[in-house]
């Protein structure tokens, strides 16, 4: 007898997702490598910086100058920085800046007195100055906000990349060709990125190779950040004080980092007596393990917004936890040995990075419209450099007063870092200004 049944049909599932690209972290991992180019280039100087200055001619306090006057033009650029990247965007303006720090780079090989070489410095921190509020346009662009924090962790691990990378490789291009060829070297690198960036780089809306699907990912749901909101002018910003709580947290932050990028090379080979092999062997160690560290901080950040914690402590328990553990390096002071030393640098590097990426998150998180992500960013970077700026310098007249003690210096680094934790504890808001209230208006 036949059936009057027809062979089902194999299931169809009631709603077949279309698959997602995952375009986003190329793009991040393209803005990361951006990032260490740029330390890799600003590092040199402090690599290099002992034989430059037996060549030269100079002291401590002038080469406490020449490793600060980079922030000089850095910091003062960070302001026209972000509104250039809130008008232009970053696929035009980040292109432009690296081709200029490029240029700078390579010119520092030309240098034969301190003038020549702060011109150089000068000028590659005018180049750089766009470098990291692009990273935070970009990630506000490409990223909602449940990915917030580990995307800045990621491009953020360009800094302790750039910087690790900086000690073996000068290291060995001075070894082999000297400090001038070294500078040229790595002044090419950053011309070879721009191809790159070029060739790859558009919003989401505009790019060819995004799935319909990654493009809803990132506009729905969860996006950071409303397409519209009040429109607040660029110097209004500066009415909110968790603007100057994210310029302030930074200059602290900053100031205990800024030992890393500049003195930190000459800490090791004059207070601890490393040769320049010892330098590229082991000194690089922090810095790797703050890779990790940069990851870790944003991933856990993200990952207490899955959660469900609120926001602002999501953002604010790896920035607090972070900086109070930064301020270990002060009790470098109180060992001898080099181990001890080692561990002591690297815990307070791992810790000063297990906060960066929420703090590269805040931006966007305070934002009350996408218009003003560049400028906010470019006013918290440009506190990062003031501390950049106060560091060096102060630990250049710390050293010449004390006969080269670093006694002074690393006590400085662990009492900026306290600091800093309190003013993200009790002055920023987590939350878009317009939900705040302005200084004038209180009461």
């Amino acid at each position: 007898m036949q059936s009057n049944s027809a062979t089902p049909a194999p299931a169809v599932p009631a709603t077949a997702r279309p698959a997602r690209s995952r375009l986003r972290w190329s793009i991040i991992a393209l803005s990361g490598i951006g990032l260490a180019i740029a330390y890799l280039d600003r590092s040199a100087l402090s690599v290099a910086g002992t034989d430059i200055q037996k060549e030269l001619g100079f002291d401590q306090v002038t080469k406490g100058i020449l490793l600060s006057s980079f922030f000089w033009t850095y910091a003062i650029f960070q302001l026209p920085s972000g509104w250039l990247l809130d008008r232009f965007g970053p696929r035009l303006i980040y292109p432009i800046a690296v081709v200029w720090w490029s240029l700078w780079t390579a010119a520092t090989a030309l240098a034969h007195g301190v003038g020549t070489l702060l011109v150089t410095r000068l000028g590659l921190g005018i180049g750089e100055a766009p470098v990291q509020p692009a990273n935070i346009k970009v990630v506000s662009a490409w990223f909602p906000r449940r990915e917030r924090a580990l995307a800045s962790s990621l491009f953020d691990t360009g800094q302790q990349v750039g910087v690790a990378l900086s000690v073996p490789v000068v290291s060995a291009l001075m070894a082999a060709f000297g400090w001038r060829a070294a500078f040229v070297v790595i002044g090419v690198v950053g011309m070879v990125w721009v191809i790159g960036w070029w060739m790859i780089y558009r919003s989401p809306r505009e790019h060819p190779r995004i799935s319909q699907a990654e493009l809803d990912y990132i506009e729905g749901g969860d996006a950071a950040v409303p397409e519209s909101g009040p429109r607040v002018r660029w110097l209004e910003l500066l009415r909110y004080p968790t603007v100057w709580g994210l310029v302030f947290g930074y200059i602290c932050r900053s100031a205990t980092g800024a030992f890393f990028l500049t003195w930190y090379p000459s800490y090791l080979m004059e207070a601890r007596g490393f040769s320049l092999l010892e330098l590229g062997v082991f000194g690089s160690i922090p810095a790797v393990l703050g890779v990790g560290a940069t990851i870790a901080g944003g991933a856990f950040s993200d990952w207490l917004v899955r959660r469900g914690v609120p926001i602002s402590r999501a953002r604010k328990i790896p920035i607090i936890t972070g900086m109070l553990l930064a301020s270990t390096i002060a009790l470098t002071t109180f060992v001898d040995g080099t181990v001890a030393v080692m561990i002591l640098l690297s815990v307070s590097n791992c810790a000063h990075s297990f906060a960066g990426a929420a703090i590269l998150s805040l931006p966007a998180e305070v934002a009350p419209s996408p218009s003003v992500i560049g400028s906010i960013a470019g006013f918290q970077n440009f506190g990062s450099q003031i501390g950049n700026i106060i560091s060096p310098i102060l630990i250049g007249f710390f050293l010449a007063l004390s006969g080269n003690s670093y006694t002074g210096p690393m006590l400085f680094a662990g009492f900026m870092a306290i600091l800093g934790t309190l003013i993200y504890g009790f002055v920023v808001k987590v939350r878009p200004l317009n939900e705040t209230v302005p200084a004038e208006s209180r009461g």
